[in-house]
């Protein structure tokens, strides 16, 4: 059979690197169309997966609008040319080249505020899965599977963290480090939406490395770390989640790296507009489980960051609750693997259920 991914984020690229890497391995022919987007690219040369470039994108907020038309003139005729049995994706792009194609596409949504891509990507689709603490129904093809999109790779059966980082990172073996990402805001869901101030991104910095040695990923490029006493995060991207799993802290504006942090049993405190009572459905299940803290005041955040990282509990205390959270969540990548292989016939798999057909504990496990 002959398959199509979407990647136009490097959390796209995680998510479907192994379910591309393990289709090829099995004799099907796999290409991933990509964005040109942060370090997509970068991404996708390090895990060595056939790709092929439509386009690029800025972190500025119009740059994709100004794209948009060139992106489609070079998608559409690659996936007539590839005539593929299946699409994978997360939203219009992949979407829309199904219609046109006749292709069936298989969408893999997290995002709840996303609701324009919902709109226009949902009546193309055959199914649609999303996790189970999504809090939307997105019609008849909705499917759910219990876990987050970061399941695909940061689930124990696909990821074991590689220690050798710290050398990588010029730390030592007992030296705390904190992990400091600052969100550009640039996406098209990211409109009308912020983060931390550039004041506070600087006050954060240095109120931390109080405690500890920090690392900055800056997405915008704009924080003048000659100023402050934090360092560039400037090791290889493919190499941040093995960071991020050896951190003492993560503090963040952004979103998929606190999924991430949750996951991987390292504390993460998230702080920006959308935290609230309209909040994502997997932050506020990620909160419920005691792996995340979503924090809205900035006074708030620098007084619980000074209390993880002051507590030496807190690092056992998080590994067991990841244990036991993680027991309960599927490996994402074997349920896109088996999807693909069933041509797309998500009823047939079986990982995965209708909304409200997940029990309660399921659903909202709870820390003890």
């Amino acid at each position: 059979m002959k398959y199509v991914f979407f990647t136009n984020t490097p959390a796209h690229v995680h998510l479907y690197k192994h379910a591309v890497e393990r289709l090829a391995r099995a004799g099907h022919r796999v290409r991933v169309l990509a964005r040109d987007y942060g370090c997509t690219i970068d991404l996708l040369e390090y895990y060595d997966l056939p790709y092929r470039v439509y386009g690029s994108c800025g972190t500025t907020k119009y740059s994709l609008a100004r794209n948009l038309p060139g992106h489609y003139a070079r998608i559409l005729p690659f996936v007539r040319r590839f005539d593929p049995d299946l699409i994978f994706g997360m939203g219009a792009y992949a979407a829309h080249s199904g219609a046109l194609s006749r292709t069936p596409t298989v969408l893999l949504l997290d995002s709840e505020p996303t609701s324009l891509d919902h709109l226009i990507s949902r009546p193309f689709a055959r199914a649609i899965l999303t996790p189970d603490a999504f809090r939307k129904e997105l019609g008849k093809n909705h499917y759910r599977f219990a876990g987050y999109k970061e399941c695909a790779y940061l689930h124990p059966d696909v990821f074991t963290p590689d220690p050798a980082i710290r050398k990588e990172l010029g730390v030592e073996a007992d030296e705390p480090y904190v992990i400091l990402r600052f969100n550009a805001f640039g996406s098209h869901h990211d409109v009308s939406h912020s983060g931390f101030t550039p004041r506070e991104r600087y006050r954060l910095i240095d109120r931390l490395a109080r405690h500890a040695t920090v690392f900055v990923s800056d997405e915008g490029g704009t924080l003048d770390l000659d100023r402050t006493a934090g360092r560039p995060f400037d090791a290889h991207p493919a190499l941040l989640h093995d960071a991020l799993a050896e951190a003492r802290l993560l503090v963040a504006d952004s979103q998929t790296i606190v999924t991430e942090a949750g996951l991987l049993g390292t504390p993460a405190i998230r702080s920006n507009s959308f935290v609230g009572e309209n909040d994502m459905g997997n932050f506020i299940e990620l909160e419920r489980a005691g792996l995340i803290e979503n924090v809205a005041e900035f006074e708030a955040v620098l007084d619980r960051a000074r209390d993880l990282l002051s507590d030496p509990a807190v690092p056992e205390r998080m590994a067991e609750r990841r244990r036991e959270y993680l027991s309960t969540k599927v490996n994402l990548t074997d349920v896109i693997v088996d999807v693909a292989e069933k041509g797309g016939n998500v009823a047939r798999v079986g990982q995965v259920s209708k909304p409200g057909s997940l029990s309660e504990t399921a659903r909202h496990p709870t820390n003890g």
